[in-house]
């Protein structure tokens, strides 16, 4: 059987990407299964509200009431004018950021595609895989005055957490430090049922020692956790979950992180629905070139309901 040349493969890959792209946008259909193979891969996408975005901004609407609604009251007699409720409102914005991804295919991997049929789906499952671990990362550790270019370009839920920070006193993640995160949630957000902590995977490591060194059932099932394929280490009836892209050089001594503790759902993205993904080919190198361009911001819509600790020792 004669071998194709690199100008045949590459052609007949572009062919078969022709039905994926139109004029440089994924179809609608496509660029909903993009969305949600990407955020199935990440660690930290899955957990947040996904609002797909029509255009480069849109309105997240808060409502709140500050204090009671409900007051004692006799049948058919109307509340007094000193117990009538009126929420505090307002509006979170989601403006979104570009960022654009080269990904190249070599022959090697495209014959084979291609003579299987399955192009699409590779093309498809390497791009979201890549985006999604880059996604959780500017998420999470977005900073507009770092020096890396990526990062610079807006803020993550890390930096967004400012009202409610607890100083860990560099030592490693335990009890202490997630109790005094929980005293630190302001009482009208606290609700066990829906909030959750995110640490690094040492400080994971760390707090599930601190909970195995104990000869208590739980300090068994902590140690057995790993070998079970588990994640079920928790703190007072809340998920502790490890998340790959928290930073753990932080500190003087590079030796330091941090951690969250809120409801997931209370942090946004937004994710525009004009996904585009261009084809090149470098006939040379017998490489496809496809550049995928994504859109997207994140917010807290309520980011007083959020506790960071700061100074985590890993």
């Amino acid at each position: 059987m004669a071998t194709l040349s690199n100008k045949t493969i590459l052609e007949k890959a572009d062919l078969s990407l022709a039905d994926l792209v139109s004029g440089g946008l994924l179809a609608t259909q496509q660029a909903a299964k993009f969305l949600r193979i990407t955020i199935k891969q990440a660690r930290v996408l899955p957990l947040i509200s996904i609002q797909t975005m029509s255009g480069p901004t849109a309105d997240i609407d808060k409502l709140y009431f500050p204090s009671r609604i409900l007051h004692a009251a006799q049948p058919q007699t109307a509340l007094s004018s000193g117990q009538r409720s009126k929420p505090t409102l307002g509006k979170v914005t989601l403006s979104t950021h570009l960022y654009k991804a080269e990904i190249r295919l070599g022959n090697e991997v495209l014959e084979d595609q291609i003579e299987r049929g399955g192009l699409v789906d590779t093309v498809m499952e390497t791009a979201s895989a890549a985006i999604a671990r880059d996604m959780d990362e500017l998420v999470i550790s977005s900073d507009t005055t770092s020096t890396d270019p990526d990062l610079a370009e807006m803020d993550g839920i890390i930096k967004q957490a400012t009202s409610n920070i607890v100083a860990a006193g560099t030592v490693t993640l335990d009890k202490n430090i997630l109790r005094d995160m929980q005293k630190t949630m302001p009482s009208e957000f606290m609700d066990r049922a829906r909030m959750l902590y995110l640490v690094s995977n040492q400080s994971e490591i760390n707090y599930r020692d601190s909970v195995a060194n104990r000869a208590t059932e739980s300090g068994d099932q902590a140690l057995g956790a790993y070998a079970q394929g588990l994640n079920n280490v928790n703190y007072n009836g809340m998920k502790v979950i490890d998340v790959p892209m928290f930073a753990e050089n932080l500190g003087t001594g590079l030796n330091e992180t941090y951690a969250l503790l809120f409801d997931p759902k209370n942090a946004v993205l937004g994710f525009q629905r004009k996904i585009t993904m261009e084809t090149d080919k470098d006939i040379s190198a017998g490489e496809l070139i496809i550049v995928t361009s994504v859109r997207f911001d994140v917010k807290y819509a309520h980011e007083p309901a959020v506790v960071k600790a700061t100074g985590i020792r890993i």
